[in-house]
């Protein structure tokens, strides 16, 4: 299982660990395996020109001393500084010393006289001190930076360390759309310059790496979208912190050993009923694709039986004739140990209510979300399980789409409370996030191709069914959404895929999963 904390708690495990070693130690192993990422990225590296963006503090520290071990192997190495009178001190001393090269990137013509001896650096424009006078010099320091990163091999994002809030400012944006348009590979220190650590929002420009080198855990902007796009792949450096985190993570990303331990295997003497039933109450006469799609998920999830309620018996036995219909309602549908309700119900709001009143766990999803009375929710005594996407999270939070697809944690986790049930927020990467707190889960197993009509409906049976073979909500979302994303890679193998497509591949991708 892959785990983030938060900001604060890596500083504070920080401060513990730096008590306990010499001084620089910390950042000395984050160097050493910074200078390592490069060096594999490089693929030779004497002979090849790296380009360090410099910010202050330890972040473009550790690119500082990354660079100084990269020239003791023969790189080029230049470090852009953007602030030269706050850039580590260390970490500049040490790459002087192995002959890299030093420049003032920050407005060349703002830097009052006497910077430049203070810090070692030259001048932006390649010579003497600049007068403040001189507008010219500011554009002809660009000049040197450009030529810089347009002939790098590599470029290090050491900008903004992991306590930066909102996007980079202007001459650090200007750097990172330098570095976009040559299309060098970039690696970024930490995490990419101008995402958020904590939440994954991107509030402004931010630079976007091939590779994230990240020390001692992931970050949560790691893992979650908008920022995850911006992070590369991530590669993560032990520098020691495991022991001195915490035993609970701000988030959890399952891995296949994680999933396969939670999935139901029938026993000797299981049976149909003893695997658990789930009664899908979904469909409509104007929907029943929506019902047959939920069914289906649901059949491959794990429970000994599935029950159907609705209006769209005939097209669901026609598909599945394993099916238990029942045109009665929930009360009398016989007895499951779960229920979906919602998928394609337009507006039967009171099938909805009646599932609501049942004593077991009950998965909310589509149509139910906009039907589903907040109190009722709050007052149930078993779980609740509410999936919804982007848009239908923000109609129950009242805000916009967009505010919810730019702070996903944010949102998952205040739907959750406000509801008092565990939340499958969908999206490019699905939180799972309880009401009570705790680690929330993310989910990266998907695809692109997942974005078609009908492919929730199916998750909604797979969790409906995870849920009454005896899962926690918590348990039963986040293995739902895993297996359904990877059942997504299996069906689409690069090209379109239907819903259907996305049900069928389910078994290979559970098989996947235990193998």
């Amino acid at each position: 299982m892959r785990t983030a904390y938060s900001v604060e708690t890596v500083r504070n495990a920080e401060r513990e660990l730096m008590a306990r070693l010499p001084e620089g130690a910390l950042m000395q192993r984050a160097a050493a395996g910074l200078a390592a990422a490069c060096a594999e990225m490089l693929g030779r590296v004497y002979g090849s020109r790296v380009v360090l963006l410099v910010g202050s503090g330890d972040n473009g520290g550790d690119a500082l001393y990354a660079g100084a071990r990269l020239a003791r192997r023969g790189a080029g190495v230049t470090a852009l500084l953007l602030t030269p009178e706050r850039a580590h001190a260390g970490g500049l001393a040490a790459l002087r010393r192995a002959g890299g090269r030093i420049v003032a990137a920050g407005d060349a013509h703002a830097r009052t006289p006497g910077t430049e001896a203070e810090t070692g650096t030259e001048p932006a424009s390649g010579g003497h001190a600049v007068r403040p006078t001189a507008n010219s010099a500011a554009a002809a320091g660009f000049d040197v930076v450009e030529e810089a990163v347009l002939r790098a091999d590599l470029v290090v994002d050491g900008i903004v360390g992991i306590g930066g809030k909102g996007g980079l400012r202007p001459e650090a944006a200007q750097l990172a759309a330098l570095a976009a348009d040559a299309r060098v590979p970039v690696v970024a220190v930490d995490l990419p310059s101008g995402v958020d650590a904590d939440s994954g929002e991107v509030r402004g420009e931010a630079m976007r790496a091939d590779l994230t080198v990240t020390f001692g855990t992931h970050k949560p902007g790691l893992l979650i979208d908008p920022a995850r796009e911006y992070a590369g792949s991530v590669r993560l450096v032990d520098i020691g912190l495991s022991d001195v985190l915490p035993l609970e993570p701000e988030l959890e990303a399952l891995q296949h050993a994680d999933v396969a331990a939670l999935l139901p295997v029938p026993g000797a003497e299981s049976d149909k009923y003893r695997r658990g039933v789930v009664g899908i109450a979904a469909g409509s006469v104007r929907y029943p694709g929506a019902a047959v799609l939920a069914v289906s998920g649901a059949l491959r999830g794990g429970a000994g039986a599935v029950r159907y309620v609705g209006p769209a018996g005939d097209a669901v036995l026609a598909r599945f004739p394993e099916t238990l219909v029942s045109d009665q309602g929930p009360h009398k549908a016989g007895r499951v140990q779960a229920w979906v309700v919602g998928p394609g119900a337009g507006d039967d709001a009171a099938t909805v209510a009646e599932v609501l009143e049942t004593d077991v766990p009950v998965l909310v999803d589509a149509d139910g979300l906009r039907l589903a009375e907040r109190d009722a929710v709050r007052g149930r005594t078993a779980p609740t399980l509410m999936t919804p996407h982007a848009g239908e999270a923000a109609a129950l939070l009242g805000v916009a789409r967009e505010e919810v697809e730019g702070a996903r944690l944010a949102s998952a986790r205040e739907l959750a409370a406000r509801y008092g049930a565990t939340v499958l927020l969908k999206g490019s990467t699905t939180l799972v996030a309880d009401s009570g707190g705790g680690a929330v889960r993310v989910n990266a197993t998907g695809t692109a191709w997942l974005a078609t009509a009908g492919s929730g409906d199916v998750l909604s049976g797979l969790a409906g069914s995870l849920l009454a073979s005896g899962l926690s909500a918590l348990d039963a979302g986040s293995v739902a959404a895993y297996l359904h994303g990877l059942a997504g890679r299996f069906a689409a193998h690069g090209a379109p895929a239907g819903a259907h497509d996305v049900a069928e591949a389910i078994p290979a991708a559970w098989r996947d999963v235990r193998d």
